[in-house]
């Protein structure tokens, strides 16, 4: 008798809890959703006819009497926070101004749409060294989970049905995040598509994935969503959150994100975005700003660059997973694809026992591979997978190459000849008697390329065979002293007109003896804020001017670079050992 009143009286309590508390609680828990009078609209989410979309900040966590105040002045409550002391609403535009009035209120900010950061094989997951840590070590990111921030996920696709975990639709208010844009789909596999025998292999296959949909079928949304997507993830054991979305600054995302990182301990890997400055979140401190690089570790035409930029990751041409079984097809680019690589190798970091959300990011930092880029442009350079997570990466076999570099006319040694093997760019300058030695040359087909000052240049193919050495002579002709050319300086200037800002290029080009030479064809190429190829003739200055592609509106710290390819005149040489400069870049004030 005396166990039924107590199994009674439990179930009586539960009620009351329930029926008394248990709302608020579930909220913070994120498994129903918070106070959102809104509704939907034809609009996805915009507001009612003649009201306004504003996030409203207060001193203090808000309550009935802040949901009064709102609902007094004719808004109406999308969500009130908990993450942060926030209320999202729609009001009329004219309250705006009483409610900045108010003494209590802290921030009224308008509710900014943000949007999915373009399109964009895992030769990116090949490019970090992702499959050397699954290969040579049992880390593949299990017991991670990464909450993608995006469009949702297709969780029926073959590639991504057993990784994912669960998730929750913003845009619809409902637990059912299904994709219908495909945005976050590519996302998602390139953080955890499974290792099976078909499609893609993601940078954590192992990996749980949490959909946080807060972009409709156009790949937009609002920062209103993004923020309780936030909230949701601080709650529900999110480890790493990827947001490959962005938009305006924001205060409340801003506190949303540093609560996030340095009160609850998620690690936030953002896109750095797809031109000119680095756009939010990615530029808060509490979040990890990807610039995107290309095969060929060059930054990426389209990528955002500046002090924000913490890491670069492959994010061009890349193939991963879309809505209805399906893979890209077409590749796809964007650091919206370079983001998700960070954060998947965040989840290798993780899965090592690494815990600590500061020491996860340090090792990130501290394994980043430099590859050349400025610290605007790369960060602390490109992410390492293998690095990361502890993992050794296997040498490639290679051999070695040794020769002697001599003058062809007296069969004299050359000293101080730079001798290049080209593709993967290794290098070695002889000694005093013209001898050289290149190690670590991958096995395979090389072309060996030798030039000194004052000669010509000199190539022949090499085979590499593991573990032997190939032997590489070279005998260089002497560059005739009246046929020669060089780069004598590079003046850089901007134009602007209206909005649109051009860059200006002169070039100078002399012979041997310091003179102008005339009616030389000169080439070279346009990077960082555009991408194009120029070519000119010198005038009886020696000089040709080269204009880059226009901007409109570039924003401040912009750069315009230009790089020396080639000069060429019948009868004459060039010899890129003598040029003064090889490329300049100016910044837009």
């Amino acid at each position: 008798m005396k166990v039924k009143l107590i199994i009674i009286s439990i179930i009586l309590l539960l009620i009351m809890v329930f029926a008394t508390g248990c709302i608020p609680v579930m909220e913070k828990l994120g498994l129903v959703n918070p106070v959102n009078e809104e509704q939907l609209t034809p609009e996805k989410g915009g507001p009612p006819d003649g009201l306004v979309k504003v996030l409203i900040g207060f001193k203090e966590k808000p309550g009935p009497a802040q949901q009064a105040l709102v609902k007094g002045l004719g808004g109406k409550i999308k969500y009130t926070y908990n993450i942060i002391p926030a209320i999202a609403a729609s009001i009329p535009e004219v309250a705006i101004e009483a409610l900045k009035k108010n003494p209590n209120i802290t921030n009224v900010e308008l509710d900014n749409q943000v949007f999915a950061l373009g399109q964009t094989l895992p030769w990116g997951v090949d490019r970090i060294d992702a499959e050397v840590v699954h290969t040579n070590s049992d880390n593949r990111g299990a017991g991670v989970n990464i909450a993608i921030i995006d469009s949702g996920i297709d969780y029926n696709h073959p590639d991504l049905n057993d990784n994912y975990a669960s998730g929750y639709d913003f845009v619809n208010g409902d637990t059912d995040p299904m994709d219908d844009d495909g945005h976050g789909t590519h996302v998602a596999g390139t953080v955890a598509a499974e290792n099976n025998e078909f499609g893609v292999v993601g940078v954590a296959p192992d990996a749980k994935l949490y959909a946080l949909k807060v972009l409709d079928d156009t790949g937009s949304g609002y920062m209103s969503d993004v923020v309780l997507a936030i909230q949701w993830a601080t709650v529900n054991e999110i480890q790493v959150i990827n947001m490959s979305l962005g938009g305006n600054k924001n205060i409340f995302l801003e506190w949303a994100c540093n609560l996030a990182y340095y009160d609850d301990g998620l690690l936030l890997v953002a896109a750095a975005g797809n031109g000119g400055a680095v756009i939010y979140p990615a530029a808060y401190s509490s979040v990890i700003a990807v610039s995107a690089i290309d095969s060929n570790d060059e930054l990426a035409y389209f990528s955002s660059t500046g002090k924000q930029v913490e890491l670069a990751a492959p994010g061009v041409d890349i193939n991963s997973t879309l809505p209805g079984n399906t893979y890209s097809g077409e590749t796809w680019s964007g650091t919206s694809m370079a983001s998700p690589h960070v954060a998947g190798t965040a989840a290798l970091v993780i899965a090592s026992g690494i815990s600590n959300v500061t020491e996860v990011r340090a090792k990130l930092q501290d394994t980043a591979e430099d590859i050349g880029l400025s610290t605007r442009e790369q960060g602390y350079g490109l992410v390492d997978a293998a690095e990361a997570a502890g993992v050794e990466t296997p040498s490639p076999n290679t051999g070695t190459i040794m020769g002697k570099v001599t003058d062809t006319t007296g069969l004299e040694d050359i000293p101080g000849a730079t001798v290049v093997v080209k593709d993967p760019n290794l290098f070695a300058t002889t000694d005093s008697e013209g001898n050289y030695t290149i190690d670590n040359v991958p096995v395979g087909d090389h072309t060996v390329t030798a030039s000194a000052d004052s000669y010509e240049n000199a190539s022949q193919a090499v085979t590499i065979i593991a573990d032997t050495t190939s032997t590489a002579d070279f005998a260089l002709s002497p560059l005739s002293a009246t046929g020669k050319m060089h780069v004598s300086n590079i003046n850089m200037a901007w134009k602007k007109a209206g909005p649109n800002v051009n860059a200006i290029a002169e070039v100078t080009i002399l012979d041997g003896s310091n003179s102008s030479v005339e009616g030389a064809t000169v080439s070279g190429i346009w990077s960082d804020a555009t991408s194009d190829n120029d070519s000119g003739i010198t005038k009886t200055n020696g000089q040709v001017s080269f204009k880059s592609d226009r901007i409109k509106n570039p924003p401040s710290g912009t750069t315009f670079t230009f790089t020396m390819v080639d000069v060429t005149k019948d009868g004459w040489t060039y010899d890129p050992g003598a040029n003064v400069e090889t490329f300049d870049s100016i910044e837009v004030p």
